[in-house]
């Protein structure tokens, strides 16, 4: 009797001892810090989209949007999916004049989700005085992180900073 009591003891102390793990061997596993990367990643996103505006390559801008993505700009009814947003693009581009820059002064990051805010610029033609027009004003895009790492634009939120003015020919971007 004594041999199987000193056996089940033996056992319920191995089985005690193979279930003791450190602290730390339980404890989750924390996901890398990729922030910087993450800021870095989609500042170059929205660089290389401003230049993609600059060949006026309409398949390339709307690429930089997530398929549910939302696009709204003044004076016009929200563009919800990128069909609307390509509908938007079509008629932007089809002002010969039409020349958008755009620069982030801030981006950052949390988890999946990024901002940028900066300033854009845009020359286009009047549709009433077909006078070459300029506009001045500030931005918002909220960018979702894909499963393939890329960034997509999600909302994207254009506001002037005031009147379009007239653009004398020099003055051309």
């Amino acid at each position: 009797m004594k041999a199987l009591a000193a056996i089940c003891c033996a056992a319920a102390l191995a089985c005690a001892l193979a279930g003791c793990h450190g602290k730390d061997d339980m404890a989750p596993t924390q996901a890398p810090d990729t922030h910087d990367a993450d800021v870095k990643a989609i500042g170059d996103t929205e660089a290389q989209w401003s230049q993609t505006w600059q060949s006026r390559d309409l398949d390339k801008i709307v690429a930089a949007y997530a398929d549910d993505a939302v696009l709204m700009t003044p004076g016009e009814p929200a563009a919800q999916g990128k069909d609307n947003i390509r509908k938007v693009g079509v008629e932007m581009l089809k002002d010969p004049a039409l020349v958008l820059s755009f620069k982030a002064s801030r981006v950052d990051v949390s988890g999946s989700l990024g901002y940028t805010q900066g300033d854009y610029t845009m020359h286009l033609t009047d549709p009433k005085t077909h006078k070459l027009m300029e506009e001045h004003g500030t931005y918002v895009t909220t960018w979702h992180k894909q499963s393939d790492g890329s960034w997509k634009a999600v909302v994207d939120i254009a506001t002037p900073s005031g009147p379009d003015t007239p653009v004398a020919a020099a003055k051309r971007m």
